[in-house]
């Protein structure tokens, strides 16, 4: 199928919706965040379908092992959207002095840090700041397509916990850093789509980044078990870690939006899950009590002082959370986990659709989109839109990343369903 649209339209086909009002055709993002792309071998079997010049993929986020969506392959797949990443990745190393590496069965490119060791047990090792004299941070199972942080819990001792321990990576941006982003924010904008900024160290409690994966040393609360027993047990030490936390981000974002201005459309802020697939990791008044004030802090700042949207991704059943999301001022909610309890897709359009833009939602990646055949693809994706589309306030992503062995025929068929979609009179 041909790819129809232009790019002078991409960006503003993106803030329309953004602005809740009907664009010429729905906007597609693949690739803008780390929550709304795909896996490295799926990039590399659409590159080998669309027919696009033979060369090695680029691993940009090794946790999940995401390659970059070159600007080609977005041409190909009418992709609407283009983002801006910090420099370092989750394990602590930069994205800089890429060197050859074999991955399941292909030659890919990983940043020269990106260093890895095989256990006796034939899983792949990955070290914080690429240092393999200390403990490794990451592990991949033997056959495995991502990484799992490892954690690295010293003895807790009551009387001596700092949150200053929880906050050591979390930082003023460096003007190395700062540089980075700025190029990157330039380069999305002349592209002439869309703008989704990820900044970094924004996010609160975030799970993936609680065991430090880029700290050699982790010091504080770094079990992921105690740390869910404390956001009950240790309220003010969460408190604390959280208030330091949300002063460093707003002056980042300060320092930021002074260099980059109106290159940027949005930001992704925090990748927190609060839902399961069938409840929920805490209660609506945990939430309000916890989390809340200090994501308020963040979006009113934004909202005064720029003309960015904010993204917040949450995973699960999360319907009860998103009267107190839109109250935070999160414009954007990711990734509409539709198959999760209580997530109708009719029912959240039609209680919140005119409140928070639905980003993603377009079809199930646990289940249709990996295992289903093409015509249920399409069937999904086409019924996703009719419901999420009108009226706007939909940018179309599936549910989270594309996942490793998904089938590109299935991943086509999905594409090809939304211009179907988007040509329809």
């Amino acid at each position: 199928m041909a790819i129809p649209g232009n790019l002078t339209a991409s960006r503003d086909r993106f803030i329309t919706t953004l602005n809740h009002k009907q664009p010429d055709r729905i906007p597609i993002d693949f690739g803008g965040t780390a929550v709304t792309s795909m896996h490295s071998t799926c990039v590399a079997g659409l590159r080998d379908y669309y027919g696009l010049e033979k060369r090695p993929i680029r691993i940009d986020e090794p946790f999940q092992m995401l390659a970059v969506i070159d600007d080609d392959l977005k041409g190909a797949m009418g992709v609407d959207v283009a983002g801006v990443f910090p420099r370092n990745t989750a394990f602590g190393f930069p994205l800089e002095g890429w060197k050859p590496w074999k991955f399941a069965g292909m030659e890919v490119l990983i940043p020269e840090k990106f260093n890895t060791t095989v256990d006796a047990g034939g899983n792949t090792l990955i070290y914080p700041e690429g240092d393999t004299t200390v403990p490794p941070s990451g592990r991949m199972p033997q056959g495995g397509s991502f990484f799992d942080p490892i954690v690295r819990q010293d003895p807790i001792d009551e009387e001596k916990l700092n949150p200053e321990d929880n906050t050591e990576e979390f930082g003023l941006i460096s003007q190395v850093d700062l540089d980075f982003i700025v190029q990157g924010a330039r380069a999305a904008a002349a592209t002439g789509r869309g703008v989704m900024g990820t900044f970094g160290g924004m996010t609160f409690g975030d799970i993936a980044f609680i065991p430090g994966p880029g700290l050699k040393h982790p010091k504080g609360i770094r079990d992921i078990t105690e740390w869910y027993v404390s956001t009950c047990s240790r309220q003010s030490y969460i408190h604390k870690i959280f208030e330091r936390q949300c002063e460093i981000a707003i002056a980042n974002l300060e320092r930021v939006h002074t260099e980059v201005g109106d290159c940027v459309d949005g930001v992704f802020l925090c990748g927190t899950d609060f839902g399961t697939q069938s409840s929920s990791f805490c209660s609506v008044k945990t939430f309000r009590e916890l989390y809340l004030p200090y994501y308020k802090q963040m979006n009113d700042w934004i909202h005064a002082h720029t003309a960015w949207k904010t993204f917040k991704h949450t995973c699960g059943a999360i319907t009860k959370f998103l009267p107190s999301l839109i109250d935070a001022g999160y414009d954007i909610l990711n990734p509409v986990q539709c198959s999760a309890a209580g997530m109708d897709p009719v029912k959240l359009k039609a209680d919140f659709g005119d409140r928070i833009v639905f980003w993603g939602g377009g079809v199930d990646t646990q289940h249709v989109l990996p295992f289903g055949t093409p015509a249920q693809v399409r069937e999904q994706v086409l019924r996703r839109c009719e419901i999420f589309a009108p009226g706007g306030g939909f940018v179309f992503n599936a549910i989270h990343n594309v996942q490793a062995k998904t089938p590109v025929e299935n991943i086509v068929a999905m594409i090809d369903a939304v211009h179907e979609f988007n040509g329809r009179k």
